[in-house]
C-alpha cells in the first residue's frame, strides 16, 4: 500500500510540473522503492548519476541520435535496441513502447533499465555513464535525501 501511494503521489507531483523533472531525492525514494539499491551491485547513488548525466532528471525527455534512433525517458532508453517507437526498426528487448518510458510513474523506465544493467556492460551501456559517472565517487549524490 505505501509503494502504491508513493508512487501516486510521485505521479501527481510530476503532473503538476509541466517539465516532467522529478528531484533528485523523489527518484531516489522511487528507485529504493524498486529494490534498485544494490541491484547488480550499484547504488542508489550510481542510479542517481546515471539519470541526471542522461536527462538532467528529466522524465519527458526524448533525444534523436545520428542514426535515427531516439533516446527515451529517464535513462535515455534507446529505441533501436531497447523499445518501439513504431519510427524505425526496432529489436525490443524490452517489450515496451518507447512511450511509456516516458510515464510519470517510472515504472516502465525503470524495468527496462533494470534489464538493461542486467546484460552484458551493466551501465557502462550508457556512454554518459562511462564518462562522467564510472569510477567516481558518488555519495554526494544521496546528500540530504531521507529516505523511509
Amino acid at each position: 500500500m505505501t509503494k502504491l501511494l508513493l508512487i501516486y503521489l510521485v505521479s501527481s507531483f510530476l503532473a503538476l510540473n509541466q517539465a516532467g523533472l522529478i528531484s533528485r531525492c523523489d527518484l531516489a525514494q522511487v528507485l529504493q522503492q524498486e529494490d534498485l539499491d544494490g541491484f547488480e551491485g550499484y547504488s542508489l547513488s550510481h542510479w542517481l548519476c546515471l539519470a541526471f548525466v542522461e536527462s538532467k532528471f528529466n522524465i519527458s525527455k526524448i533525444n534523436e541520435n545520428a542514426d535515427g534512433s531516439f533516446d527515451y525517458g529517464l535513462f535515455q532508453i534507446n529505441s533501436h535496441y531497447w523499445c518501439n517507437d513504431h519510427k524505425s526498426h526496432s529489436e525490443n528487448l524490452c517489450h515496451v513502447e518507447c512511450q511509456d518510458l516516458l510515464n510519470p510513474n517510472l515504472l516502465a523506465g525503470i524495468h527496462c533499465a533494470k534489464r538493461i544493467v542486467s546484460g552484458a556492460g551493466g551501465m557502462n551501456n550508457w556512454a554518459k555513464w562511462r564518462l562522467y559517472c564510472s569510477g567516481r565517487p558518488l555519495s554526494y549524490w544521496m546528500t540530504g535525501c531521507h529516505l523511509g
